[in-house]
């Protein structure tokens, strides 16, 4: 009964030797393992029609289209948020200081996210470097399993924030995320496109056959790896941490210096003397100061405008009863002008309160696209999950002229 085991150790025993004697010619590589082909492939794993669906059927390949989501959509996240001119401005009302102060008193994680509010600057950086962290190891399947644990925390941190007052809960996206990103914690890249696939396989073929695995009882036994030149998996994991550390170092490196330099270059150039003025009254002082939304958004409101340069914006005539005209705010951001009633103007600052996403006024109302916002033509929130309203700018009307006042 024990003569076919015999008879694989003695194969296994006889590829030992060869391999020992190829290391003494000084030319390892030149010897494999009697089960792989010359690239290292086990001949169950070798092209053929019999294996396509096989490898089409394979966790690595079936995971591909998410991890090509999740990595295009991490990487965008993570880039805008530091091509932005507003997302470092402090006084910005769509900043990332802003929005944090905005979900202080509803998000479960209220004193972390306050703590993170006093350091703007460090806490914006850490979370659009974190998502380009993400984004790339899911692409170049880079610690799959590790960037995905990324995905998933980021993921909870946001729905536990900007997504926690989202009625129903299934409007938020961040939910979705967290749960969209379990499969490759689990599963991992399966070794498909992977890069530490592709440096464990490097490491293999340098290090040399593997071990074989602990002979039963009665079986013929080998010599200690140091004896034969044969590696083991520690052996063979420990170099690909190494090496995937480096690269995973100088990747990091040239991303967090080259971001940095432009997400501070883009806030230099956004934040002129109009833009500062347009939105030196930000919510978020007075959200500091007060717990109540509704007096923050006031203070926010009146003094929007206070300092912001005048400018004309449209002519009465071009814009009738009941319409709208869109137009470029002080401060650069997207804003609209409403003829509600005959010889009545108002400018309202498009941009949604809860994440800064660019609102549309449609049918007497805003909507915003990306988390279901509403606000009335006043600038009230009527729905979703923002909790301040748009912020208003003071406009006048002299010699036929709409002016910013």
């Amino acid at each position: 009964m024990r003569r076919p085991q015999v008879t694989a150790r003695v194969d296994l025993c006889r590829s030992a030797g060869q391999w020992r004697s190829a290391r003494d010619r000084g030319d390892p590589r030149r010897v494999t393992s009697s089960t792989t082909d010359r690239r290292g492939t086990p001949p169950d794993h070798r092209r053929g029609p019999r294996r396509v669906g096989a490898r089409l059927a394979s966790p690595g390949v079936a995971l591909l289209p998410l991890r090509a989501f999740l990595g295009v959509t991490f990487c965008y996240a993570g880039a805008s948020k530091l091509l932005d001119p507003a997302y470092l401005d402090t006084a910005s009302p769509v900043g990332v200081r802003a929005q944090m102060l905005q979900v202080v008193e509803s998000s479960p994680i209220g004193e972390l996210v306050r703590l993170s509010a006093d350091h703007p600057t460090p806490t914006g950086l850490a979370i659009a470097f974190g998502e380009l962290a993400v984004g790339l190891g899911a692409l170049l399947g880079l610690f799959t399993r590790l960037a995905a644990l990324g995905g998933v925390l980021l993921s909870l941190s946001f729905f536990l924030t900007v997504s926690w007052t989202t009625d129903p809960y299934y409007y938020g996206p961040d939910i979705g995320y967290a749960v969209a990103w379990t499969p490759l914690l689990l599963a991992g890249d399966g070794g498909v496109l992977s890069l530490t696939q592709l440096l464990r396989t490097r490491a293999r073929r340098e290090l040399g056959p593997p071990l074989p695995a602990p002979s039963p009882a009665g079986a013929p036994t080998f010599d200690p790896p140091e004896e034969t030149g044969m590696t083991t998996t520690k052996d063979v994991e420990r170099r690909t941490v190494l090496r995937g550390g480096l690269i995973g170092t100088a990747i990091g490196a040239v991303v967090v210096g080259a971001g940095t330099v432009v997400a501070f270059a883009r806030r230099s150039s956004g934040s002129g003397s109009a833009g500062t003025a347009a939105v030196a009254a930000s919510p978020s002082a007075p959200a500091a100061a007060s717990s109540s939304a509704a007096a923050a958004s006031a203070a926010a409101s009146s003094s929007a405008g206070a300092g912001a340069a005048a400018g004309p914006i449209a002519a009465v005539a071009e814009v009738p009863v009941g319409g709208s005209k869109a137009f470029t705010a002080p401060g650069g951001g997207p804003a609209v002008l409403l003829h509600p009633t005959e010889g009545e103007f108002v400018a309202l600052h498009a941009a949604c309160t809860h994440k800064g996403c660019p609102v549309a006024f449609s049918g007497g109302s805003f909507h915003c696209p990306c988390h279901g916002a509403t606000f009335s033509a006043t600038g009230a929130v009527t729905g979703g999950p923002a909790k301040a309203p748009l912020a208003p700018i003071p406009v006048t009307v002299a010699d036929g002229q709409v002016t910013i006042a």
